[in-house]
C-alpha cells in the first residue's frame, strides 16, 4: 500500500460530504433540478462504495 492512501481516502470523504452538502441544498430547493440531483446521488453512492473498498482493503483476512 502507498503512502499516499490516507490523504486518498480523505480527498475521498471529504467529496461525500460536499456532494452531501449539495444533495441538501439542491432537495431543498422546490425548484431543484431532478436530473442533477440524480447525477449528484449517483456518484455519492459511487463514492461510498470506493471507500468501503479501500477500508476493506486495508483490512488483512485473517483465518480463525
Amino acid at each position: 500500500m502507498n503512502d499516499d492512501h490516507p490523504a486518498f481516502l480523505e480527498s475521498l470523504k471529504a467529496e461525500h460530504r460536499e456532494l452531501d452538502e449539495r444533495i441538501r441544498l439542491l432537495s431543498s430547493e422546490p425548484t431543484g433540478d431532478q436530473l442533477e440531483l440524480a447525477r449528484l446521488k449517483r456518484r455519492k453512492l459511487q463514492l461510498k462504495d470506493q471507500i468501503q473498498q479501500m477500508k476493506d482493503s486495508s483490512v488483512p483476512d485473517i483465518i480463525a
